[in-house]
């Protein structure tokens, strides 16, 4: 990896990304991709005659604005070899469908691999995917490796379903790389639980998801929870764009939590609610177009457990979780997660 391009770098996970990349000494630049105006964390990065940070405004979800992009004198001239998918997370609002029924995260995840198949310079493909894509039995005993079982239920959630999609389609060019255009590029795949960061600051859950506040649960479930620090993710990224090999790997940190307890820690406290209500309230929120809403308080994400088996990880990537996740108080005297190197 010598030029590497990384898609919505002004989001949390994509400018945490970017500045690892940033500091290692095998990067030569790093391509930043954003929807709005360039992050602030970035000034200091883009000082000096040939800066190693480049940032440019592309909406993903916009055939026409990626396909210019992407085949632009100014995309070649930087010779990006290396792409880094971070898919819309955080405060970024999902946005209508791109067409109809075609979530915006699937229609990225579309545009992107298939750039990245048609650009002759990109050897490398590392796309960041959920952990809450696996078919999950009842109880906490579902220890997960990366040939478990997907959901594909027809009742699964909205958003849940839109994380399958996208999984699906980088498997598929892992599995299915018959022309030469496809040998060429090297896809990793790293399915990621809940995504920690420093401050009480949270992000793949689809639980959790969104501002800080009170969330639901079905009463009687506590599901346990994997969790990952955010600088572990942007870690974990490296390893994948230096190994060799490919497919799908599990990646999560040392640490389970029940929902309740990452709920309140990360100022998003889990209201017991009995079941029939919950399930009356998701029906009802679907028929009304609100899917994440429904996503949200109802599906086995809110009542079974899981934990992962990250050992491909570490075997074929080379990756080993160097953060854990403990509590501090912070400056309005709550309880928040923090990230801690150990």
């Amino acid at each position: 990896m010598a030029n590497v391009l990384v898609t919505h770098a002004d989001l949390p996970l994509g400018r945490r990304i970017v500045k690892v990349l940033w500091h290692d000494p095998e990067v030569e630049r790093v391509v930043a991709l954003g929807e709005g105006p360039v992050p602030r964390a970035f000034g200091t990065y883009r000082i000096g005659a040939a800066p190693r940070l480049v940032y440019e405004r592309v909406d993903l979800a916009r055939q026409r604005a990626v396909a210019d992009f992407f085949k632009s004198k100014r995309l070649r001239s930087l010779e990006v070899d290396s792409i880094v998918h971070v898919p819309r997370h955080g405060a970024a609002p999902e946005g209508p469908p791109v067409v109809a029924k075609v979530p915006t995260r699937t229609a990225e995840a579309r545009l992107v691999l298939h750039h990245a198949i048609e650009a002759r310079g990109v050897r490398n493909l590392v796309a960041l995917s959920s952990a809450f894509v696996y078919k999950l039995a009842p109880g906490n005993a579902n220890h997960l490796t990366e040939r478990s079982e997907l959901d594909l239920d027809p009742e699964v959630a909205a958003e849940i379903r839109a994380w399958i999609d996208c999984d699906m389609l980088f498997q598929a060019q892992v599995s299915g790389r018959t022309d030469a255009a496809s040998r060429r590029l090297r896809v990793v795949l790293l399915r990621l639980p809940t995504v920690v960061a420093s401050g009480g600051y949270v992000y793949w859950n689809p639980a959790l998801a969104g501002a800080a506040g009170p969330r639901v649960r079905p009463a009687g479930f506590d599901p346990l929870c994997p969790v990952i620090a955010d600088k572990d993710v942007a870690r974990a990224v490296c390893a994948a764009l230096r190994a060799r090999s490919s497919g799908v790997f599990n990646v999560a940190g040392r640490e389970l939590l029940p929902l309740s307890m990452l709920g309140r820690w990360t100022g998003r406290p889990c209201v017991p609610v009995p079941g029939p209500l919950l399930r009356a309230a998701a029906a009802g929120a679907a028929r009304l177009g609100r899917e994440t809403l429904s996503s949200a308080i109802h599906g086995p994400h809110l009542r079974y457990g899981m934990s992962l088996d990250t050992s491909r990880a570490a075997r074929e990537l080379g990756f080993e979780p160097r953060y854990r996740i403990g509590v501090t108080r912070a400056g309005d005297g709550a309880m928040r997660l923090e990230a801690v190197a150990v």
